[in-house]
């Protein structure tokens, strides 16, 4: 068995910025609203400097709430290889989905207020769309390389794109699970190979 390596106190400490600049965002997001909140508040809050704040979150305020899209793409490629065996790749991504952001059905209530505020802030629902459709070719490859196709397979191109704009599309819906469901049922009838 391999041991995992201890990060070193740069690390941890690293680590701690992060956590409370992201913590201090949240709350002060959901306290007054988005739009309502400036990074020198952020950093305030957190104790630390606004150009830590840009350290470490590069893509500024939005950035704080969902990431930098790093783990959508491992996230992705791992729902589709790791699928049942002689499970389809859509169904692989339905599933992927559904314990995702406003279509988790068990998430906790922090966790659906911090959806709400994406979903209901224009400029964090246009950085969450950005952060899933960025991981277009990457799905498509994965995609491509699970079904012995053509990388370069326009249809697999298409697919990836749709399936990556359901968050946007569904999430907002009154049923965004049901929303979800139909989005695939869609998607199953156009791609029924896969």
């Amino acid at each position: 068995m391999a041991n995992t390596p201890v990060p070193g106190r740069r690390e941890r400490k690293k680590a701690a910025t992060r956590q409370s600049l992201a913590d201090a965002a949240l709350r002060l997001f959901l306290e007054r609203g988005f739009d309502q909140v400036t990074v020198t508040e952020i950093a305030d809050a957190a104790d630390t400097a606004v150009s830590t704040l840009f350290a470490h979150f590069p893509g500024g305020k939005e950035a704080l709430v969902l990431g930098d899209g790093g783990e959508r793409a491992q996230a992705l490629c791992a729902a589709v290889r790791e699928r049942p065996a002689g499970g389809s790749v859509l169904n692989a991504l339905r599933d992927f989905l559904a314990t995702r952001g406003p279509f988790a059905a068990d998430a906790d209530a922090d966790y659906r207020r911090r959806t709400r505020l994406v979903v209901e802030t224009p400029a964090l629902r246009a950085y969450a769309r950005r952060l899933w459709t960025d991981n277009e070719a990457v799905l498509a490859g994965v995609i491509a390389a699970e079904t012995g196709r053509d990388p370069d397979d326009l249809s697999l191109r298409l697919l990836a794109r749709y399936v990556l704009e359901i968050p946007d599309l569904a999430g907002p819906a009154a049923d965004p699970r049901a929303a979800l469901d139909t989005a695939f049922t869609h998607l199953r009838r156009g791609w029924p190979g896969l």
